[in-house]
């Protein structure tokens, strides 16, 4: 998402069938190994850790597997490489951690993936468990809080913000409607993937859609399957 006012490029939306990823029940605490149908090699996935004991952020969610399958096949090469990158609302980080993995990405800047502190731990458990330290860091930005000082300077903005399943928990819409005017700048494209659940889900993207330039991006991961069959041919 780009402010209205801004000339920048336009941003994704994602709202998706939950056919298409379905709903996982709540489960005891364990190790998932992830490939997002092999768009990561089966030889190094991505190792995710579920924990639930501090919140529901501790549970991968599926608006987290559309996104990160978004990102690995349409922007596995040449984009991301030179650009500063967020994910807020993380949980256990799985669309920062997936973009690490399989995209390229600066060499220099970490990815920063960012939740409560709560999810604090968890994060950085499977930063260790897929050997991403220096590549990934984990920070506690609560929304509606000055983004972390040790991210970016004052007057800065991230190149690009990941945002998967934020729109779940009504109270705390106007905190994320001022942390994403906080994050988004003139140069920054946000990627926005969220499960409509009720009619006050809605309403925050109506509020979202005054606010930013945004653009509904239609994907149901059949571009993935056809890139990986043009690779096999």
């Amino acid at each position: 998402m780009t402010p209205s006012r801004s000339s920048s490029p336009e941003n994704d939306v994602f709202a998706f069938d939950p056919t298409f990823v379905p709903e996982r029940d709540n489960k005891a605490a364990a190790t998932t190994s992830i490939t997002f149908d092999n768009l990561l090699p089966p030889d190094t996935p991505l190792l995710l850790h579920e924990d639930l004991q501090e919140g529901c952020g501790g549970q991968l969610w599926p608006a987290g597997m559309v996104l990160s399958k978004y990102m690995l096949t349409n922007h596995k090469t040449g984009f991301l490489p030179g650009k500063s990158i967020i994910e807020i609302g993380a949980g256990g980080g799985l669309v920062g951690l997936a973009v690490a993995l399989g995209c390229e990405v600066d060499s220099i800047k970490p990815i920063y993936i960012t939740d409560q502190i709560p999810m604090l731990a968890l994060m950085q458990k499977n930063i260790t468990l897929n050997n991403l330290h220096g590549r990934v860091q984990a920070e506690v930005y609560d929304w509606g809080t000055p983004p972390p000082a040790n991210i970016f300077a004052k007057g800065q903005y991230p190149h690009i913000v990941l945002a998967a399943d934020c729109v779940y928990f009504e109270p705390a819409f106007p905190l994320l409607l001022k942390t994403l005017k906080d994050l988004i700048g003139p140069a920054t494209t946000c990627y926005f993937c969220f499960k409509k659940r009720r009619k006050a889900d809605m309403r925050f993207i109506r509020d979202m859609m005054k606010t930013f330039v945004v653009e509904q991006v239609v994907y149901d991961g059949r571009e993935a399957d056809q890139r990986k069959q043009q690779l096999e041919n």
